[in-house]
């Protein structure tokens, strides 16, 4: 029963075409070809969909705002300057960016069984997410428009709010993980969670780099 395949769970030749596809493009990918024990493969294959429609609705927004940019003939209200480019946001960015390395650092020390590294490099992830959250928080303060000063407003509230939502949820999903790794033998059993947590982790921040070169250098 071990190697039995479900015909109805493997519609597409996934073993054929992986053989033409990079190493880091597989792991998204189902390896077992629809065998009953993939449940690793399925279920990241099951998350890469989920984060690909979160990516349609970021890209709605994008498009949205682009849209709004080139469409409104004065796109800040007198006496708004907007968002600045202000040394704290790239340092906030340059934190949040380079976090990716960091987790997938962690999850390789993960898969060498290298726990204690593990432990302090996924702690670390979880920080700088933090530190994030916080700069984000800080410069919501310090703005000189609200919510609802025009277009600028309510569409850099929203971007900036609805990214620092899953940075959130990032950060929760790690927190999760870190306790886990404390259960003797836990991740004997597989570590989807933990590859999921760095799969999310990697699209917060390729979100960021978008959203930043709207907000930020994209200037009025």
């Amino acid at each position: 029963m071990a190697n039995s395949t479900h015909s109805d769970e493997s519609p597409m030749p996934l073993e054929k075409l992986q053989r033409f596809m990079p190493n880091w493009l597989k792991r998204f990918l189902p390896s077992g070809g629809g065998r009953a024990h993939d449940h690793h493969g399925k279920s990241m294959f099951g998350f890469t969909v989920f984060l690909l429609s979160e990516s349609i609705v970021f890209l709605s927004f994008f498009v949205t705002y682009i849209a709004l940019r080139l469409t409104s003939p004065q796109w800040l209200p007198p006496g708004v300057k907007g968002p600045d480019l202000s040394t704290a946001v790239i340092i906030n960015s340059v934190v949040l960016v380079s976090s990716s390395f960091v987790i997938q650092a962690a999850e390789g020390a993960l898969k060498r069984r290298q726990m204690k590294k593990f432990r302090w490099l996924w702690f670390t992830t979880s920080a700088m997410g933090v530190f994030f959250l916080v700069g984000e928080v800080k410069e919501w303060l310090g703005l000189d428009f609200g919510l609802s000063t025009g277009q600028v407003g309510g569409t850099f509230y929203l971007l900036t709010g609805f990214h620092g939502l899953h940075v959130f949820t990032g950060i929760l999903l790690q927190i999760i993980m870190l306790v886990r790794s404390f259960i003797p033998g836990n991740y004997n059993k597989g570590d989807f969670g933990v590859s999921a947590s760095t799969l999310f982790w990697h699209f917060v921040d390729v979100i960021w780099v978008i959203l930043f070169s709207l907000v930020y250098l994209w200037r009025a």
